[in-house]
């Protein structure tokens, strides 16, 4: 199960030794840090990635409200905070939720399964998006749908190119540079002149192969560098 990654904003040290003793206690959780300001909190935003942020609203400088309004693309929040006034703004902000302290654990453990639970439909409908992609190719001069999460990956047969697909092979009219250009560059990538593979169907690979579903395929040299900066 993958750890949510959390950071803990607020200027009260008691507040963030309860948030952190409550993280530790739900083995889902991982507090990356915890940081006194918005304004630290802002700074930390730079180099690190994050999945849920529990923030303190009333901070000097600037507040959790300016802190969120000022991010082009926030993590999850969950408001921390003494002040029932603002809840209405955390609505307008779409947070996941806004605890009142004194926090009751029970109430902290709420808080983390709605995140939960929003972060499963926002999974399950990227991913009946991605199921639901779609190219048509030319076979046999008819044109067939093929969808693009069953491709394991592509090899190149001069004017001809095969779909190596979760559910066989298929011969499709065409090279592999043209036949590239149809598909998403975020979710293919060629790794030789003669092949290209679905990266999230990689199971292993070193400097000189990768391997799907048991099929071994060669890196080529050309091709190495953008290869490995694209699974980084």
């Amino acid at each position: 199960m993958n750890k949510i990654k959390c950071l803990i904003v607020d200027d009260e040290p008691p507040a963030v030794q309860l948030l952190k003793k409550y993280a530790e206690m739900v083995d889902q959780l991982e507090v990356v840090s915890t940081v006194n300001s918005a304004i630290d909190a802002f700074d930390f935003l730079k180099n690190k990635d994050l999945d849920l942020i529990f923030l303190d609203i009333q901070m000097p400088v600037l507040n959790g409200i300016d802190f969120i309004k000022s991010l082009k693309n926030p993590p999850a929040i969950i408001f921390t905070t003494a002040y029932r006034e603002y809840a209405l703004d955390g609505y307008e902000l779409d947070v996941i939720d806004y605890l009142l302290k004194p926090i009751p654990f029970k109430r902290f453990l709420k808080a983390v399964d709605k995140y939960r639970n929003r972060t499963k439909v926002i999974t399950k409908e990227r991913q009946s998006l991605e199921q639901d992609k779609y190219i048509y190719c030319n076979i046999n001069r008819t044109q067939h749908k093929v969808i693009l999460s069953e491709i394991l990956y592509i090899e190149s047969l001069k004017d001809y190119v095969r779909l190596h697909t979760s559910k066989g092979r298929l011969v499709v009219k065409g090279n592999i540079g043209s036949f590239m250009k149809q598909l998403p560059s975020s979710q293919f990538v060629r790794i030789h002149r003669s092949f290209a593979v679905a990266v999230e169907k990689i199971n292993s690979y070193n400097h000189s192969e990768i391997e799907i579903s048991g099929v071994k395929i060669p890196i080529g040299l050309s091709y190495k560098k953008r290869f490995l900066e694209e699974l980084k």
